[in-house]
Order: structure tokens, then sequence, then C-alpha cells
């Protein structure tokens, strides 16, 4: 593995050795990744559980320059304002920066920062602990159009690939096309380039914890025939599979919940299905598309997407979330309740019933949407009028969705043998 390092006239010292010690620490770790590659290399999605990881929280003085990123409202981070919904639990975090919230008692809150090494390698951690495969790594191309922005991915991206390998997670690069004009699909190509490059992605012996299907690097393209006014469509996602595909990876797309039946959030135009065709998994979005009452429903969906894409061979991966939260950011009440796990679990059963031989999970850090699965606080910051958090609940404490999604993991494994 390689990573790019600017002329030392261009920086700073102290950047220069952060870089360099980077640098040491991604090549040490990758050697060591090599001794073990029977054991760490991820030839398949089939038989795993994976989340989606955002890594989009900024803080002042983190190192981004972002100042406070995702976590803030429309006037800025502090009580009255905010974005996220759940607090994270940071008892285990070796940095963490204060906010102006405070709990009941008077004591001043404090949040992580997605910038920082020492974070991404608690979440990795975790995963190693409770049984999640591995996740796929979010690249907002709307954001890295912006050289700050993007400086941000990169580094949350580096700390990703280091510490899979030090925990032997699975890891894969996600394009989430949101806000992308026309042209940004070059962008998309002119970054997996460097990145394969960068991460020895067709090298699988150099990166073990890469994750392949159907014998090659898995790269997402989220974003593909959804109906709600996008400035691009089929035929810049059309080039941008062919492009991919002459590249050599393999492709997941992220589409719409009613893909199948081109209708609802869905565009009626049957090229998508030829598209999908071309593919080799598909992940339907269904974040915020039922509650626990609606399920069966969606269950059925389910079933019945995967009879078509076993009948096309195209492999599936149901989505599972375990709530949704829209209450700061929004200022609104759209709110789909955990009910203390039962409506996730649900979901995780339902799809493993249904045949599903892979699962994606929304997600493993979104406090922005109450999706997040990671360690989230019992114990919330005194609510205001905007910004009201939604505690988990203590009955199951702060890691029950991991261990929930540990537990799916091994009842999938048993299911595929």
């Amino acid at each position: 593995m390689s990573i790019k390092v600017e002329t030392y006239t261009r920086i700073s010292v102290s950047k220069f050795f952060i870089i360099i010690a980077c640098w040491a620490a991604l090549f040490v770790t990758s050697a060591y990744a090599q001794k073990k590659a029977k054991k760490t290399m991820y030839n398949s999605y089939r038989g795993l559980v994976m989340a989606g990881y955002q890594g989009w929280f900024n803080t002042p003085g983190d190192g981004a320059d972002l100042q406070w990123r995702h976590y803030t409202g429309k006037n800025g981070f502090k009580p009255g304002s905010c974005s996220i919904d759940f607090w994270p639990e940071v008892s285990e975090y070796t940095k963490l920066y204060p906010t102006d919230f405070e709990f009941e008692d008077g004591s001043k809150a404090q949040v992580f920062s997605s910038h920082d090494a020492s974070t991404v390698d608690v979440h990795f951690r975790w995963m190693k602990e409770y049984g999640l495969d591995g996740v796929f790594m979010q690249r907002f191309v709307a954001d890295i159009r912006h050289p700050k922005i993007k400086n941000h991915f990169d580094t949350v991206l580096q700390n990703a690939m280091i510490s899979a390998l030090k925990y032997e997670r699975a890891i894969s690069i996600m394009y989430d096309l949101s806000g992308i004009r026309k042209q940004d699909v070059e962008l998309v190509l002119t970054d997996i380039d460097t990145l394969s490059r960068q991460y020895s992605l067709f090298k699988h012996t150099h990166n073990p914890s890469y994750l392949y299907h159907n014998g090659k690097p898995l790269v997402t393209v989220w974003g593909v025939g959804f109906n709600d006014g996008r400035h691009y469509g089929l035929d810049e996602i059309e080039y941008l599979v062919s492009q991919l595909k002459k590249r050599g990876f393999s492709i997941m797309l992220g589409v719409p919940a009613f893909w199948r039946e081109l209708r609802n959030d869905a565009i009626n135009d049957v090229r998508l299905h030829t598209l999908i065709k071309r593919c080799d998994i598909i992940m339907p979005w269904l974040v915020a598309r039922f509650n626990e009452s609606r399920y069966p429903y969606f269950k059925e969906l389910i079933k019945q997407d995967i009879q078509w894409t076993n009948a096309n061979k195209v492999d599936y991966a149901p989505l599972c979330f375990p709530g949704f939260s829209w209450g700061n950011m929004k200022d609104n009440n759209a709110y789909i309740p955990r009910n203390e796990g039962k409506f996730f679990k649900k979901q995780l059963d339902g799809a493993i019933e249904s045949g599903a031989q892979m699962l994606y999970i929304a997600m493993f850090d979104e406090m922005d949407e109450g999706t997040a699965i990671f360690k989230c606080a019992t114990r919330v910051p005194k609510p205001v009028p905007g910004s009201i958090f939604v505690p988990i609940e203590t009955s199951t404490g702060s890691d029950y969705y991991l261990r929930l999604v540990g537990e799916a993991r091994k009842q999938l494994q048993e299911k595929l043998k």
C-alpha cells in the first residue's frame, strides 16, 4: 500500500510527521495482515453482516478545520440547535471534545470526532468484539468535490483501512451520489482510481480486509433509480457502471425500496432492471419506509425481491435498521421507535427467514437519523426546544444493538451451512 505524501516544502513539520506515522502504521499493519491472509481474506459478501459507516462527525480542534459538522443545527451546535437525535456513549473514547450541552446534574456533555484515528479504532474494535463483519465506507460525492471535506473523508478512510486490518474486519467503498451533478460521474472514477492505487484494491493479499465479491473488489454505487428529481439519471449510471466494470470491480447498487415494481420511490423505467442485471448485488433502501406494524408487508416484499434476484442471478442484501428519528435535524415528528430492539430483531430474523445470504445494516454511526447501532447513551443532555435527545433504553443497555447484530450473524452463518 502506498500513501501519497506532499513535498516537504508544502506541509508543516507536524503534518509531515503525522503522515509518516500513518504510513508506518499502515505498512506495519499490512505486513502483519499478509502473514494472516488466509484467515483474514474477505472473498465474498455472502454470509456477512455489514453496516454503513458515515464517518462524518467533526468538531472544532480535531484537525480537519471543519468546525462542528453533522452535529450542528441551523444555529450551530448548542442547546436549541443540533442535528443529532441520539447522543454517543463516550466512556471508551480516548479523545473527546467539550460542548455547550449539560446533563441534568450540571456536568458538561462531550462528543467524539470521526477525524481522530482513536475514534475509528474504537469503532472497529467494537465490530470485532460484537461480531459485525465490517463496514461500507461512505464517500459522499457531493462532499469530495470540496478539498477540505475530501481531506477529512480521506483521513477517515485511511484510519479505517488501518483498523480493518488490525481487527480483521471487512471494508468496502460506497459512493453516495446524493446531490451530485451529471459531470460528477468522472469525479467518482478519478477517485476510485486513486484509492485503487493507494490501498492496493486489486492486490488482495496486500489488503486482505478489502471486501471482494465474485472474484473482484466490491464497490457500491448508492442512489440509483430514485424518482426524487435528481440531476443525474440512468444514462450517467450506465456509463459509471460500465467504467467500473471495465476497471475490474464487482458492483453493488443502492436502489429504491420499490425497484422491482418500478413505483412509489422508484422511477418507472425498465432500464433500471436491465442495469441491475449487469451488476453483482442490489441493496434496496428501506430506512424510514415502515414501522413495526407495517413490517409484515415489507417482509413479504423482501421475499419477492429475493425470488426475482435469484431468478436473474443477482445477489440481494436486505437492509435492516433499528429505528428512525428526525426531530432535531428536520424539526418534525418523523420518529420510528426502537421498542427495546424488538423492531430491529424482527427485521434481522425476517430477512434471514426470507432467504437472505447477506445483510446490510443502516447504519453503524448515524446519530443524525437515529439509525446508529453503535453505543449510544442511555443518559442524554437535558432537553430544550430544538435539542431533545432520544436515549437508548436502560433496559437494553448502550451495546444492545451491536449484540443483536452479532446474534444475527451467528444465525445467518448457521442457516448457510
